[in-house]
């Protein structure tokens, strides 16, 4: 009888314990360094930006590809999507920016640059794109105005390379990257209007707009900057921290490190609830989607993860279980 309520017991744990397996997403052939999601008219989108050169679209549910931008000759180390989900922009270790048409992967346009572009963002208007540059400057451009013209705006405020840089809505910029600072500018005029410093070189910047804060990570911490006051929180974290999101209804959040792991935690205190394994590398991006389903995360093993959010629900390939349903 007791052995028989020891096994009884154990698969009650074994039947509560659903673990999240993570769905691979192959193409690519070297380090995935950026992701980006979008609520498109035809579902939710993610693109991918490695260091094969080559950003790829795929469904943001299934992981399945869609197609291949082709043009850059470098690493690609920046990715994002407008609003819409029309468009992607993509920054280059070719020097170059590029604006493509999602629907069909043609490029539309192709922003000089004269060092490594490292970051890019559409403005939530999508009529203008600011990127981030090795040469230590942020540009914003008009994108009703030919490759040829000159930026709109250069901004000078960084003492090291940025690596990102995102729209907060129309009339505020953000950046950060190797010189351990988290500036804010506007977006207007190009004025530097806050410098936050940081104790790392900042790896990724990821906006919950649900929540009104700023995600960044830097080192082993991810801060989150209340967008109201810009007052910051920070928590360390375990496996260190290279790319974190919030989600944004749970009490969640999800990142990752140079470990391989993928690590869904609560909040505020990000006490880690589950690790997620499967990746071979660091794990160097990391985005949830718009839904809040779906976990993405991009390795140095080259490939992207998907990860459900709510284990046990019916979403995309993965299956309702019984224990999600009761």
């Amino acid at each position: 009888p007791q052995v028989f309520f020891l096994l009884l017991a154990f698969l009650c744990v074994m039947a509560t314990a659903v673990k999240r397996t993570g769905l691979v997403c192959p193409g690519h052939t070297r380090p995935i360094v950026d992701l980006a999601f979008v609520n498109s008219a035809d579902g939710p989108l993610l693109l991918s930006g490695a260091k094969d050169s080559t950003p790829m679209i795929r469904n943001g549910t299934t992981g399945d590809w869609i197609g291949t931008l082709e043009g850059h000759k470098g690493s690609v180390w920046g990715v994002a999507f407008d609003s819409k989900g029309a468009r992607a922009a993509t920054a280059s270790a070719d020097f170059s920016v590029k604006v493509w048409s999602a629907n069909t992967g043609d490029e539309l346009l192709s922003l000089a640059h004269p060092h490594v572009a490292k970051g890019v963002s559409f403005a939530p208007d999508e009529t203008r794109l600011a990127t981030a540059c090795q040469d230590k400057l942020l540009r914003v451009y008009d994108l009703s105005q030919p490759a040829t013209a000159e930026p709109l705006l250069k901004l000078s405020g960084h003492s090291a390379s940025p690596k990102r840089v995102i729209h907060i809505d129309g009339t505020t910029l953000v950046s950060g990257g190797d010189d351990k600072a988290l500036l804010v500018w506007d977006a207007r005029t190009g004025a530097q209007v806050a410098s936050h410093a940081v104790s790392d070189a900042i790896g990724s910047i990821d906006l919950c707009t649900a929540r009104n804060v700023l995600v960044v990570t830097h080192g082993s911490t991810v801060a989150r900057f209340d967008l109201r006051t810009w007052a910051a929180t920070s928590s360390a974290v375990a496996g260190g921290a290279n790319a974190a999101a919030l989600h944004a209804a749970d009490a969640l959040a999800a990142w990752g490190g140079s470990d391989g792991l993928v690590r869904i935690g609560g909040l505020p205190a990000f006490d880690v609830q589950e690790e997620c394994r499967g990746h071979f590398g660091p794990v160097h991006a990391l985005r949830i989607s718009p839904d809040g389903e779906v976990v993405a995360s991009g390795s140095e093993d080259g490939t992207i993860r998907l990860w459900q959010v709510h284990v046990g629900r019916e979403y995309g390939l993965w299956r309702a279980t019984d224990e999600a349903a009761q």
